[in-house]
């Protein structure tokens, strides 16, 4: 199919969310970095990841369907997969990470007991999504497919197989999650002056970052669950479930690409409806972090010192050409006693 003219009216819309959703988690990384904060850092990641993904797929599959880059696509369907589980993965451990901090017993915590959780962390965040996404060829019933206007899009087989093995994680992680945040508000209630006296010895985790992880991770966990559930009540009655005959069936014919115009996909209300949720969730997500951590005080503060490093070196270097850096404030003029 050729390239025609945009059939997405709303076009750039999307691609201009999905860059600033690539863009602005990225911004407060360095100071969570530092803050060990690493169930936070993976949410960038797989935010940022997962928003650059639809950002290439928007302008590249804008207005045609030609598989144009089918390695991308095979990289670009897994980074899917990885996003569905490893955003809901990263909330819950922020959520783990905020009830421990509501139950801590200690006021000091080892550098070794911060690697420990930096590793659980990263199994949880890292190595999960990437078993799962390993999971997945056994219910994706061929290569990958192409939607107008969308890019490329795994194929998962809808078979019963498919909900244990794809669709069931996403809640199961947001409901592991839901009880660590009730945990953690549960506790944080009943020891107040304990979580108090360890925030003050910590400078890294002050109580407005607390209260502002503790925001996100509530957030995305009341979007986690029902968006999960309703994508497979949507899957489940968009179309029959198929039977499970076996493996080799549900691979016939595994290498071909399905190549669908936005006509046929926006046609069917649950297809359209599951195909943009599925796309704008990954903005959402950075974007609302962003708008929880990019105007906070110390954000303003690191952006000011970013500013001042910036110009600083702007001006040392244009002092190597003669250019001087031009003096703040009104020059004083010397009047003359006689005047």
């Amino acid at each position: 199919m050729t390239r025609f003219q945009h059939s997405d009216p709303t076009y750039p819309l999307f691609p201009v969310f999905a860059f600033l959703g690539f863009l602005l988690p990225l911004i407060p990384l360095p100071w969570h970095f530092q803050a060990w904060n690493s169930g936070t850092c993976w949410y960038i990641f797989w935010a940022s990841l997962s928003c650059l993904n639809q950002f290439v797929n928007s302008i590249v599959w804008a207005g045609n369907t030609v598989n144009s880059a089918p390695a991308w696509c095979d990289i670009s369907i897994r980074i899917m997969m990885g996003a569905s589980v490893g955003l809901p993965a990263a909330s819950l451990c922020i959520n783990r990470r905020l009830y421990h901090i509501a139950t801590v017993r200690a006021v000091v915590i080892t550098k070794a007991e911060k690697r420990r959780a930096v590793l659980i962390d990263s199994l949880i965040c890292g190595l999960f999504p990437a078993i799962y996404i390993a999971l997945q060829y056994i219910v994706q019933g061929h290569r990958f497919n192409i939607f107008e206007d969308i890019g490329c899009y795994p194929d998962i087989y809808n078979a019963l197989p498919a909900y244990f093995i794809s669709s069931m994680w996403p809640v199961v992680i947001g409901l592991i999650s839901a009880v660590y945040c009730v945990l953690s508000l549960r506790a944080f209630s009943a020891r107040r002056a304990a979580f108090a006296q360890f925030l003050s010895a910590h400078n890294a985790l002050t109580p407005s970052r607390y209260l502002r992880l503790s925001a996100l991770a509530l957030t995305d966990l009341l979007c986690t669950v029902p968006l999960a559930a309703f994508t497979i009540y949507l899957n489940a009655t968009a179309t029959a479930i198929s039977p499970w005959i076996s493996f080799a069936d549900t691979h016939f014919d595994y290498g071909r690409v399905e190549q669908i115009p936005h006509l046929l996909w926006a046609a069917d209300r649950n297809s359209n409806i599951a195909v943009e949720l599925t796309r704008w969730a990954s903005p959402f997500c950075a974007l609302a972090f962003f708008a929880f951590f990019g105007f906070a005080a110390e954000a303003q503060k690191n952006y000011a010192r970013a500013g001042t490093a910036v110009s600083t070196a702007f001006w040392s270097g244009m002092g190597r050409f003669g250019v001087k850096r031009p003096t703040s404030g009104i020059r004083k003029i010397r009047i003359p006693r006689n005047f």
